[in-house]
């Protein structure tokens, strides 16, 4: 009987990529909820996602450079698809009539309730940011070859957190606080400085992990 159940279980890829993809959701969907908070470090301006959203940007990398472009466009649809689901069952959540017992709904609703211009500011800026990020990555590879890794990591988090740093601050300014041309420049300075930054500091964990899941892929 058992060695039945074996012969009938399907057969369990080993490739990395459905853990990269995973992971990259749920990066993606936890920095949606804590990029809401708007966050002051002394005089510089930011929000709750910075410490988080970058990781993102070193898995799309990952993901962009051994799988292709195509794979991490699938990868970044696939996230905006589970983040307007998360967002559309917070408020039907909301919605729904609290049991009396539930005295809690009012800080329910304060913590998931996602303020429209927020989701739309992070979903645009994600898309456009990470779409940008493994375009350039991979035009990079094409025209210089797979030589200066480093250079192709860096240049294209360049230009994606640049783009999805602007995107979201002009549209989700006024929500996060944001009420005046010096404090948008000082957000948009600091988010795009802070996560490119993140980008260089990782690049000891990035190359390594690139290589393991080369390995691994030619292993399956």
């Amino acid at each position: 009987m058992c060695a039945m159940i074996k012969r009938m279980s399907p057969r369990v890829s080993r490739s990395p990529y459905p853990y990269l993809l995973a992971l990259f959701c749920a990066v993606f969907l936890i920095s949606n909820i804590t990029a809401q908070k708007g966050v002051a470090l002394g005089p510089l301006i930011t929000d709750g996602a910075f410490f988080l959203f970058p990781i993102s940007y070193v898995i799309g990398d990952v993901i962009a450079e051994v799988y292709g472009f195509r794979a991490a466009r699938r990868a970044v649809f696939t996230g905006f698809a589970i983040a307007v689901i998360a967002v559309l069952s917070f408020y039907i959540a909301i919605w729904l009539p609290a049991a009396d017992f539930y005295d809690m709904n009012d800080t329910f609703a304060a913590v998931l309730g996602l303020l429209p211009r927020i989701v739309v500011a992070s979903l645009t800026g994600y898309v456009v940011g990470q779409l940008l990020n493994a375009w350039v990555l991979q035009r990079m590879k094409d025209r210089f070859g797979a030589g200066h890794l480093w250079a192709r990591l860096i240049g294209s988090t360049v230009v994606g957190e640049f783009a999805d740093t602007l995107l979201f601050c002009s549209i989700a300014a006024a929500v996060i606080g944001i009420d005046s041309a010096g404090a948008f420049a000082n957000y948009v300075a600091v988010g795009f400085l802070w996560k490119t930054l993140m980008e260089v500091l990782l690049l000891p964990v990035t190359y390594p992990t690139i290589a393991a899941v080369r390995r691994a892929e030619a292993s399956v």
